[in-house]
């Protein structure tokens, strides 16, 4: 059971810079309300927009945070395999085993063959006890993962792949990862959470973590469904969702610090806003 893995949202100063202290706080008051684990860098956390030269501190700022390295999953977002495997050996160096990885994602119309070696040889350059959770996020990266690809690649790599993370929202997408029985499927959508638990998911990693780490877990665990939250999390992808999400944290604290992204992102305007916040808030 890989459980729930918050997908931090990465906090920034005003002049654009992480804001370590307070990502290291909501780690840690992530991790004392229930979340399983962080992950760092995806795409809730704007991990592509994050320089390699930046990474390294935020991970020292979790681990100054108190959060075990083996609790931490970092995200993996580069083209090049040279720029893929300094990022790997960022964590390495730092304790960090659990990768979540991105496929090259800048050249469209790949063949399963040409991903397939790209994967491989990232394994081959990084150290043996690196451990991938490989993720299929197409309507953000542009590149899928096939079924038929992701078993050849367990079949070849076997333990350095711990997981896959479907985050397609495509109920079909995530049954076929289900039935290749060959390693454990994390769900991206909370709304299908309940469904893939049912059928023997290992968790999540998940962007409403940040918000509602203990009901993510609940879900998890009784393979139910939370209805409200299904709805909350079908507003926020109506809009851009890591403003979305920030949006909410920024409410639900009260610290306006939250709202601020880096571009090409941007705050929600006052429309999108009014389909998540009550009126009164909305308007603040």
């Amino acid at each position: 059971m890989f459980g729930i893995s918050t997908a931090l949202l990465t906090p920034f100063e005003e002049n654009g810079a992480i804001d370590l202290a307070r990502l290291g706080a909501h780690a840690r008051t992530l991790m004392t309300e229930g979340a399983d684990g962080v992950t760092l860098y995806g795409t809730t956390g704007e991990g592509a927009s994050i320089a390699m030269d930046e990474r390294e501190a935020g991970i020292d700022a979790l681990l100054s945070a108190g959060i075990p390295a083996s609790k931490i999953v970092l995200g993996v977002c580069a083209n090049s395999l040279g720029d893929a495997a300094r990022q790997v050996a960022q964590g390495r160096d730092r304790g960090v085993s659990d990768f979540l990885l991105l496929p090259p994602f800048y050249f469209k119309g790949n063949s399963d063959d040409g991903l397939f070696a790209w994967h491989s040889e990232l394994f081959a350059r990084t150290d043996a006890e690196a451990r991938y959770i490989l993720y299929h996020i197409p309507q953000v990266s542009g590149v899928g993962l096939s079924a038929g690809l992701v078993g050849r690649l367990v079949g070849s790599a076997g333990k350095r792949i711990r997981a896959i993370k479907d985050s397609s929202g495509n109920w079909d997408t995530a049954r076929s990862f289900l039935d290749l029985g060959s390693l454990t499927v994390l769900v991206g959508d909370e709304r299908l959470l309940h469904r893939a638990m049912a059928l023997g998911a290992g968790g999540a990693i998940t962007g409403m973590a940040n918000l509602y780490p203990a009901r993510m877990k609940r879900i998890v665990e009784t393979a139910t469904e939370d209805t409200a939250l299904s709805e909350e999390v079908t507003r926020v992808v109506s809009v851009p969702v890591v403003a979305a999400l920030k949006t909410l944290i920024s409410a639900r604290t009260g610290d306006k610090g939250w709202n601020r992204l880096r571009p090409p992102l941007a705050p929600l305007d006052a429309a999108a806003r009014a389909t998540l916040l009550p009126a009164d808030v909305s308007a603040a």
